[in-house]
């Protein structure tokens, strides 16, 4: 008899029944989708998955680990490149089910279930032409991208994910049930924004809704040798651009798309992507600068935010490897540093070796939240993606050498959703020190013996009595 027999015998007994969702344990016919997660360097065989269907299934699956003594992983979109959702022989929460989005008009709100995606909320929102900062791909799960800051197209003009965060509803290590707002439980509410899945499973967050009647998108192609001019003017006019402006800079494989032309398909490209909150002939007055120079080609049009949303989506089933740094400043010495590391990332492939500006709103909001990256002006996030094992040593190799190149203008602050394990010093950077300290004081009032510890986590100080 294998270790796991007894369990798969309990379950069958006990768990089974008491769920309004459903349990995988290996074996099942659901079992490999369910422990399947977006980077597939990740491989983890957990005792149990619990596709919850209900808060209540939540307070069960919990219950259930406690009883047997089982490691708690929590998963929303799975798309943690270190696989945070997956517990090898523990039990893994899986919220996927509870993906439901109510929109209130009239109040500017949205209630969010705790695994629903940014395409559930974005395609629940925009029939009302309203939205608010969400991820840069549709996939991304709602959830762990708020609670852990929340880094979008839109932060600029509405602030972060978590700026826009009202309430949200957990249920803590010993199943309890705890509602957090500004009026009720203020530090754990505090802790929400930025402070990630190390207090209990969110199951459902309410979110302040921004009107967006209209998005401009610009793709604007250049050949990887022109990339130098064109990253520094987007510099330059993004040091003065309104809050509505936004995007990235990103030296990627041209696709095999219309707007890309023949000879770059396939190839290394530096593609400068504008967005703007407004209309298109706004948005060509802001780009002005960048639309003078020469480039291989162009796609410009106002689109859905939905749809804008879903534009750098990645099919799941690769390997990837991300890490990030953020600057304090961005002068010609750090674009030319940025520039020429591009020329060693995985081609082709899906990867992507990307410079986002920050500022406006999100850096203007007087929140205190344990978020300290918010204040750098850029961030450059080297995305590495994959196909094959082989393939692991030079993709990591670029990406940690991004890092470095980029490192002497690097506040040390870091945004942890967009880096794996590297180490607990980076956690802390990740928080500041003052504010991870203040998290470990509420860490341990609501998960003192560090349950939800698969995660960039806090560990918990002294224990509140």
């Amino acid at each position: 008899m294998t270790p796991r027999e007894p369990l798969a015998e309990t379950l069958t007994a006990g768990l089974r029944d008491s769920l309004a969702g459903e349990a995988h344990v290996p074996g099942d016919p659901g079992y490999d989708e369910a422990r399947t997660v977006f980077n597939s360097m990740i491989d983890r065989r957990p005792a149990v998955v619990v596709r919850c269907a209900a808060e209540s299934d939540v307070v069960r699956a919990l219950g259930f680990a406690r009883e047997h003594g089982l490691e708690v992983a929590v998963r929303g979109g799975g798309h943690s490149v270190s696989g945070m959702s997956l517990s090898e022989g523990g039990l893994v929460v899986d919220l996927r089910r509870m993906h439901a989005v109510t929109v209130d008009r009239d109040g500017g709100t949205a209630r969010v279930g705790g695994g629903a995606t940014m395409s559930d909320l974005d395609r629940a929102t925009q029939p009302y032409a309203l939205a608010t900062t969400g991820g840069r791909v549709s996939t991304t799960g709602v959830g762990g991208f708020t609670l852990g800051g929340g880094s979008g197209w839109l932060e600029r003009k509405f602030g972060l994910a978590c700026d826009n965060l009202l309430a949200a509803d957990l249920v803590t290590a010993d199943g309890g049930r705890v509602h957090a707002a500004a009026d009720e439980n203020p530090d754990l509410f505090w802790a929400l924004h930025g402070g990630g899945g190390n207090f209990g499973v969110a199951t459902s967050l309410t979110l302040r809704l921004h009107e967006l009647p209209v998005m401009t998108m610009m793709l604007l192609v250049f050949r990887p040798e022109d990339g130098p001019l064109a990253v520094r003017t987007y510099r330059d006019l993004m040091d003065s651009a309104p809050d509505g402006a936004g995007g990235a800079c990103i030296y990627l494989t041209g696709p095999p798309e219309e707007f890309v032309p023949e000879h770059l398909v396939g190839r290394l490209a530096c593609v400068v992507l504008v967005t703007y909150a407004g209309p298109e002939a706004e948005a060509r007055d802001v780009a002005a600068p960048l639309l003078a120079l020469h480039r291989e080609s162009e796609l410009v049009t106002e689109i859905p935010y939905a749809d804008l949303q879903c534009m750098l989506d990645d099919p799941p089933g690769q390997r990837n490897y991300w890490s990030a740094e953020y600057l304090d400043s961005f002068p010609d010495e750090a674009v030319a540093a940025f520039c020429s590391t591009a020329g060693a990332m995985p081609v082709p492939s899906g990867s992507q070796h990307v410079l986002f500006p920050l500022g406006g709103q999100a850096a203007r909001e007087p929140s205190g939240f344990p978020v300290p990256w918010r204040s750098a002006p850029w961030g450059v996030h080297p995305f590495g993606i994959w196909g094959t094992e082989a393939e692991d040593g030079p993709g990591k190799a670029w990406v940690r050498e991004v890092r470095a190149a980029v490192r002497p203008w690097a506040s040390g602050a870091v945004y942890l959703n967009f880096i794996g394990r590297e180490g607990q010093e980076r956690v802390v950077a990740g928080f500041g020190e003052e504010n991870y300290e203040r998290l470990a004081a509420v860490k341990a009032r609501y998960d003192p013996g560090n349950v939800f510890h698969l995660n960039h986590n806090v560990k918990p100080s002294v224990a509140v009595v």
